[in-house]
């Protein structure tokens, strides 16, 4: 809701009406993703499909190279069975991917209505204090909700450009299957500290039946990857999104995730914002008393 909140308001202040302002943003969303993502489903179906299936042999490769026996056949078998899944239902795996349908419909609606009802929301919270304090209220509600927006956004973006840089490294290294190895990268992006480490182990798998050293380049360029993250893109587009300094947006993330794991790096950097927002708030109600 507060990602696309800005959207809606600006329709609003062209003198759209309020449920044409969030229908229209909406499906507005809904056709550029579908103009985005459905030409490339075909190819990522492919890619993903072969990846999964040539799978088993990557890491028996991988596997012989480092000297370490596995079953093939066993491999193979719990393979097919995942093939066989995909193969089944495109849709079901890409609901379990995003949390399933169903979820992803409750968020639709109740997004909606809180796009729909977002003045009445505000007004809803700004009646629990007292009358002389709601103006300020309403403010500091409107604040909350850009900065949780712009860190929605931010996210977005970190995730795209994870997978883009990592398209581009794996296909200058040769790597096979470099845009669905790609997009495993880009989708944990949104996992922080454990995201990157997760998405360069079937990089490196893969990596490891070209050579050793082939798979020593891929970890490498992971890493890399992860640092520019860390030291840049993170704070760069958190700093523009939220507009935090960078080595708070850093301690920040080190705090959350020491605190409750990748849920806590997730949420540290809103949750800091929201923090900011309303002390900021009180400093100006102490200035103003």
């Amino acid at each position: 809701m507060a990602a696309m909140l800005p959207i809606v308001e600006f329709l609003r202040s062209k003198k759209v009406p309020k449920v044409a302002a969030v229908i229209i943003t909406y499906v507005s969303i809904v056709c550029i993703l579908i103009l985005l993502v459905l030409p490339l489903i075909p190819f990522i179906y492919n890619q993903i499909e072969s990846l999964i299936s040539g799978f088993p042999k990557y890491l028996n490769k991988s596997a012989n190279v480092l000297g370490v026996k596995l079953d093939p056949h066993a491999m193979q078998t719990y393979f097919n069975a995942q093939l066989d899944l995909l193969s089944k239902s495109a849709l079901d795996v890409t609901s379990k991917i995003f949390g399933g349908i169903f979820s992803g419909i409750t968020i639709f609606i109740v997004s909606f209505y809180l796009l729909m009802y977002n003045d009445v929301f505000k007004k809803f919270i700004a009646k629990m204090f007292h009358k002389e304090h709601h103006a300020r209220v309403l403010r500091t509600v409107g604040l909350v909700n850009d900065k949780l927006g712009a860190w929605l956004q931010g996210q977005m973006l970190l995730c795209l450009a994870i997978g883009s840089i990592s398209w581009l490294a794996l296909t200058a290294l040769g790597i096979p299957y470099a845009f669905p190895l790609a997009m495993i990268a880009g989708i944990l992006e949104a996992i922080p500290t454990l995201g990157p480490i997760l998405a360069a182990i079937p990089a490196a798998i893969v990596a490891l039946t070209i050579s050793p050293q082939m798979a020593l380049v891929v970890a490498a360029t992971y890493w890399l990857i992860q640092m520019l993250e860390n030291q840049l893109l993170v704070p760069k587009i958190m700093q523009r999104a939220v507009g935090l300094n960078p080595v708070i947006v850093i301690i920040g993330v080190t705090i959350g995730a020491n605190l409750m794991g990748a849920v806590g790096a997730l949420l540290s950097i809103p949750f800091i914002s929201l923090l900011i927002v309303i002390y900021k708030s009180l400093e100006v109600a102490k200035t103003e008393d």
